[in-house]
């Protein structure tokens, strides 16, 4: 995979190591001067391309046509919504990321300017804090590529309503699937007929739905006031 990165701030440089690490292609465009010292210091000069990546001839410089991913990562929103735009318009980039810095202007990322995924910190930050405060302790492993899917986990305490049930005995939601039981440090493929102890730690595949509806069957139940 070859991916170009516009912009050589903190989080272009770490995406830019983080994809050389699993050894992909990166190309990298930034004009700051003071940024170039380090960047030179951080990343191989064969990654790093002097200029504005707005400019068409730093893009093609960069061989732009031949990237798979453009992920413009600048401070500055203008900046990277015209690098998408031209990414996708004038070179027919397959994919674009765009990395949203005021949340006021997320309404323009989107297909008018070909950004096909934008990264808007205000919006992930608080869909994780209502997520943490809806799913109580339930930990989310990996949100799957594809879909709307996730890897959880659960550790059952003891008064939970699933102690003593077996798996096919709870109503657990269609779109949940047990995929493993943690008991004493030893993984238990789940069957039909395995019956949950406390302190068991369930391994899930489920959408957020699901996840809702296990976080009531697994958890412990509310305390009541003045009980």
């Amino acid at each position: 995979m070859f991916v170009l990165i516009a912009g050589g701030g903190r989080t272009g440089t770490q995406l830019a190591t983080l994809i050389l690490n699993q050894g992909h292609t990166v190309r990298l465009i930034e004009h700051r001067e003071d940024v170039l010292a380090r960047l030179h210091r951080e990343l191989p000069t064969e990654v790093i391309f002097q200029g504005h990546a707005t400019d068409p001839a730093i893009l093609e410089q960069a061989d732009v046509r031949d990237a798979n991913v453009v992920a413009a990562t600048t401070t500055n929103d203008s900046d990277n919504l015209v690098t998408c735009f031209l990414a996708r318009a004038r070179y027919q980039v397959p994919r674009t990321i765009a990395r949203i810095n005021n949340p006021r202007n997320a309404w323009l990322f989107d297909s008018k300017f070909h950004v096909d995924v934008s990264l808007n910190q205000a919006d992930i930050m608080s869909s994780l804090i209502e997520e943490e405060m809806s799913l109580g302790d339930m930990m989310t492993l990996l949100k799957l590529r594809r879909g709307a899917y996730s890897l959880i986990e659960e550790k059952i305490p003891a008064n939970a309503q699933a102690i003593g049930k077996a798996i096919k005995d709870l109503a657990l939601p269609a779109e949940c699937v047990i995929a493993g039981i943690i008991r004493h440090g030893n993984l238990i493929l789940p069957r039909g007929a395995t019956i949950f102890e406390p302190g068991d730690e369930v391994l899930a595949i489920t959408d957020r739905s699901g996840a809702e509806q296990m976080a009531a069957i697994f958890s412990a139940p509310e305390k009541k006031n003045g009980l």
